[in-house]
């Protein structure tokens, strides 16, 4: 019988590091590598990592990524030497250590990574004994949404001009979701979750838009559009840090190897406002963090005008 393919991988992965091509805390090949090398799915691509990493023949690096070699906290001369090692009493385990665990591998590998068996294996413990500390990986994942909004808390005096009072909590997220790329796929729009770090954003700009006067159904859109804008940019920014690890390609780089390709579509389509734009060498610097700023302009100009008209 024919070995599944996420074992060939693992197999290759482990001859790569035995035979010194990959060096212990270099940085290991992540999923998404994995997927563009061996042209596999995504799913293939997680088992194949989860098994060298039950093997402790890699693990993930909070604020590097997945790294050779084993945890420090469990590391042997040899795997041999380590099976002999007892699992992890679960006495010495606790809830923010899962949660962090949790947070550094969406870091890492994204959301697609995350397992509760994942991080079992890299906390040393059986995939059961997470349960009692964090539930599901549902609840999980509302946990670490949680902990990493902890990581920006808002003013505890909250600014005088209700334009800034809403400038100040989406810069806050877009900060958050800028050092935690998987963020804004685990916040829902249209289904609000339970997340007390997250409420109070809304409730900053429920606040700042009260002295417009308008009704609460109006208020509350005005929340959610500012929420939407901010998360919609931030999915392109995880979309983008993807992307530029697949290709190898910024998306300047990107845009610049398809320029004769572009042209010649504006040239067919006679897009006589794109040919413009791109006359004299125009290069456009691809900037998420302005074009944040600059759509943090326009939504706030929109929502002075709305809520004035609609006071």
């Amino acid at each position: 019988m024919d070995e599944a393919p996420y074992l060939r991988i693992a197999a290759e992965i482990r001859r790569r590091i035995e035979a010194g091509e990959l060096a212990p805390g270099e940085r290991a090949p992540s999923t998404r590598a994995v997927v563009r090398e061996f042209g596999v799915a995504m799913a293939t691509a997680t088992k194949a990592l989860q098994v060298l990493q039950q093997e402790r023949v890699v693990h993930v690096r909070p604020g590097v990524g997945t790294v050779v070699g084993p945890p420090r906290a469990v590391r042997r001369q040899d795997r041999a030497a380590h099976a002999a090692v007892p699992e992890r009493p679960v006495l010495d385990l606790n809830r923010d250590e899962v949660v962090r665990m949790g947070i550094a591998i969406a870091d890492a590998e994204g959301l697609a990574a995350l397992s509760m068996r994942r991080i079992a294996a890299e906390l040393g413990v059986s995939t059961m004994a997470l349960y009692r500390y964090v539930g599901g990986k549902d609840a999980l994942v509302l946990q670490m949404v949680d902990t990493a909004m902890a990581e920006f808390p808002l003013p505890a005096e909250p600014p005088a001009n209700w334009r800034d009072g809403i400038a100040v909590a989406a810069r806050l997220q877009w900060a958050a979701y800028r050092r935690h790329l998987w963020l804004a796929s685990a916040v829902s729009l249209g289904r609000p979750q339970l997340v007390p770090n997250l409420l109070p954003h809304t409730d900053a700009v429920l606040r700042a838009v009260s002295g417009f006067g308008v009704d609460k159904s109006n208020a509350l859109y005005a929340a959610i559009s500012v929420f939407a804008f901010v998360r919609g940019v931030a999915l392109a920014m995880e979309t983008e840090a993807y992307a530029e690890q697949d290709t190898g390609l910024t998306a300047d780089e990107w845009a610049d190897r398809l320029g004769d390709q572009l042209a010649a579509l504006i040239s067919a389509g006679n897009l006589t406002a794109f040919r413009e734009l791109l006359a004299d060498d125009f290069e456009f610097d691809y900037d998420l963090d302005r074009l944040f700023e600059f759509g943090l302009d326009l939504v706030l100009d929109g929502l002075e005008k709305t809520l004035t008209r609609l006071r």
